[in-house]
């Protein structure tokens, strides 16, 4: 891992990052953040998030073929996610509510509201309801993320990632909040998507206006 100060550092993002997702609602007794680190990832150990201190997290090597005691059993996801993503930086593991629901009815949801654009043009779903206990089952799920920035697992919760712990939170309750439009949406009627040119206008304000999102969401 990089220097004292640096790791530090790390190490208090991540920590503040599980808190806020279990302020939210969006984890309860299960769920992981983590953090590249060079050659290795930084992550919170299976334990509740509301409860979990810079000094609890669990050092794990990107390339290593054993999960040390402690690890979440779906570090795998964050293993084989880092591997196959290099413009990742952090990742959110949750359970929010709605998307139980919406990924049990849909195998995509596209945006319908701007703030939406932040987590990808589309959030699929991964047709598999297994824990990604295994480096096999998370190189499915990290398939079927592909580009994006958001990963709803049926009957599993959802994935969320971005440069920073920061960046992961907030996407990870955008996620939970586009799920939930997207199931109101079509419990009225069929739901209209925002067009390309719509979603780039909103991708185009997105390093502006996250940053505020995550102050908000962890005042």
């Amino acid at each position: 891992m990089t220097g004292d100060t640096q790791g530090r550092e790390a190490q208090a993002q991540v920590a503040r990052a599980g808190r806020v997702l279990a302020r939210h609602g969006l984890v309860t007794a299960f769920g992981h953040v983590s953090v590249r680190a060079d050659r290795q990832l930084l992550i919170t150990p299976a334990a509740d998030l509301a409860e979990i201190g810079a000094a609890d997290l669990i050092l794990v090597d990107l390339d290593t073929e054993t999960l040390p005691p402690g690890a979440p059993a779906e570090t795998w996801a964050h293993l084989r996610l880092y591997a196959a993503r290099p413009d990742v930086g952090a990742i959110a593991r949750a359970q929010p509510p709605p998307a139980f629901a919406a990924a049990a009815v849909t195998s995509v949801i596209r945006p319908l509201h701007g703030q939406a654009c932040w987590i990808g043009d589309q959030l699929p779903v991964h047709d598999d309801p297994r824990l990604l206990r295994s480096a096999a089952l998370a190189d499915a799920a990290v398939s079927a993320l592909g580009q994006g920035n958001g990963l709803l697992l049926r009957g599993n919760g959802a994935i969320a990632c971005g440069r920073t712990p920061e960046d992961a939170v907030t996407r990870m309750w955008l996620l939970a909040a586009a799920c939930q439009a997207w199931l109101a949406a079509k419990a009225a009627g069929e739901p209209k998507a925002l067009s390309a040119d719509e979603i780039a206008s909103w991708r185009a304000a997105e390093r502006e206006l996250l940053p505020r999102l995550w102050r908000h969401l962890s005042r």
